[in-house]
């Protein structure tokens, strides 16, 4: 059964744990299309990326196939993350907001981006509540990702990318959890089981965080990047920016 808002804030507020996706949440892009634009094939990755996110194929299909379009090499991933690094979700400050509210149209100003999710994540770790990244992404992406929100690289689940020897693609491990549609819940199920943990908060923007909840106690959607309407419709705490989860928190 669905959790109510205030039951879902509850729960955010006591989480002993909460796990982030980092595709179109913690990041603005989705890291597997970025690659694939990267690639030249931007195009027929994109569209693939977008059923799967609307869950009309399963993860590992989708995965699968992308990738056998992307066939990229390790220098090609090292070069995407050197050249275009992922780039965090940018918040607005709320005193931002009145500012540009407040302005005639001819002195407004662009804010600087303002990296609310970083403030989150340091503010979770303030209050001893751990975070996890889990991504149907790439660990080699995921991980640069996680040094810059200072997440521990043990708390990053995500796909591992196999090469051959001259670093050619050779194909990704398929014994990873989140290769598989429900692999998030896996790795949740994992972490409770792990850690004794018994409050876990799944955030996310797509149909496989969605699904995470169950084993997750509560999941909150967000929409600052991307709004997946079937993702909205299901869901009882949905958020489109980390502003709100941090003022959630001011209440502890």
């Amino acid at each position: 059964m669905m959790t109510t808002l205030s039951q879902t804030k509850e729960l955010f507020r006591r989480a002993e744990a909460v796990c982030f996706d980092v595709d179109s949440t913690v990041i603005k892009e989705e890291g597997i299309d970025e690659l694939a634009k990267f690639c030249g094939v931007g195009d027929a990755v994109t569209e693939m990326t977008r059923k799967a996110m609307g869950g009309s194929m399963t993860f590992k299909k989708a995965l699968t196939e992308r990738l056998s379009i992307i066939r990229c090499s390790r220098e090609q991933v090292n070069k995407l993350i050197t050249d275009h690094p992922p780039q965090l979700t940018p918040g607005v400050r709320p005193c931002e907001i009145l500012l540009l509210t407040c302005l005639p149209e001819s002195q407004r100003f662009r804010p600087a981006d303002h990296h609310q999710v970083r403030e989150l994540v340091d503010r979770l770790h303030e209050l001893n509540i751990k975070v996890f990244l889990i991504s149907g992404g790439f660990r080699c992406i995921v991980e640069h990702v996680a040094t810059q929100l200072n997440i521990p690289l043990n708390h990053v689940y995500a796909n591992r990318l196999k090469f051959y020897f001259n670093g050619e693609y050779a194909g990704f491990d398929e014994s990873q959890p989140t290769a598989e549609s429900g692999g998030k819940g896996k790795v949740i199920s994992m972490l409770k089981e792990q850690y004794g943990y018994e409050t876990v908060v799944m955030i996310g923007d797509g149909a496989t965080d969605l699904e995470a909840c169950p084993p997750a106690s509560a999941f909150i959607g967000f929409g600052g990047n991307v709004i997946r309407p079937q993702v909205k419709e299901r869901c009882s705490w949905y958020v489109t920016s980390f502003g709100e989860l941090l003022k959630e928190l001011e209440k502890i």
